[in-house]
């Protein structure tokens, strides 16, 4: 077998792993962005715990195949670049869909979110929803608030025992 052929098939393995890996996979298309904007971005991408790639688009069909993945195939066209969510698999759309604000030679074209591929709209849609953390909070909130109001009433109640002003 030629070098290039062993050294394709190392990469197609690196491209596996990292879906493997990956709570979710964003496509974009970054032409159009400058070196110094590309750099900003992949800083935003790493403090946030993102994993963000360029690789060929044949190789990466070759390692999706069979994949939760595979449906992205129709979309590698172009210059690709992809963003994998490893810790969490809303954070890329987040972090390109803020980024194309100011800059929009960026696009994010689709991906797949927790297995299941989503087109441009539903990655819009996606990068909209507030993070897990304020999810998690309003969520503890209205489950809180019937329990503090039900204690309010008992401590009223229990004052007004003391007074005398109810039986």
């Amino acid at each position: 077998m030629s070098k290039n052929f062993e050294n394709k098939k190392v990469v197609v393995s690196e491209i596996k792993e990292k879906f493997s890996s990956a709570k979710s996979a964003v496509l974009v298309d970054y032409r159009g962005l400058t070196v110094e904007e590309v750099t900003e971005l992949r800083s935003k991408f790493r403090a946030a715990g993102v994993e963000y790639k360029v690789y060929k688009n044949n190789l990466v069909k070759l390692a999706i195949k069979d994949t939760e993945f595979e449906s992205l195939t129709e979309d590698l066209t172009g210059p690709n670049a992809i963003a994998f969510g490893i810790e969490d698999s809303v954070v890329p759309a987040k972090i390109i869909k803020d980024f194309a604000k100011d800059h929009k030679a960026l696009e994010l074209k689709s991906g797949v979110v927790e297995g299941s591929y989503c087109n441009l709209e539903d990655m819009i849609k996606i990068a909209d929803l507030p993070s897990k953390e304020v999810l998690i909070g309003k969520f503890l909130g209205s489950v809180k608030a019937p329990i503090s109001n039900f204690a309010y009433f008992l401590s009223n109640l229990a004052a007004a025992k003391e007074e005398g002003s109810v039986n």
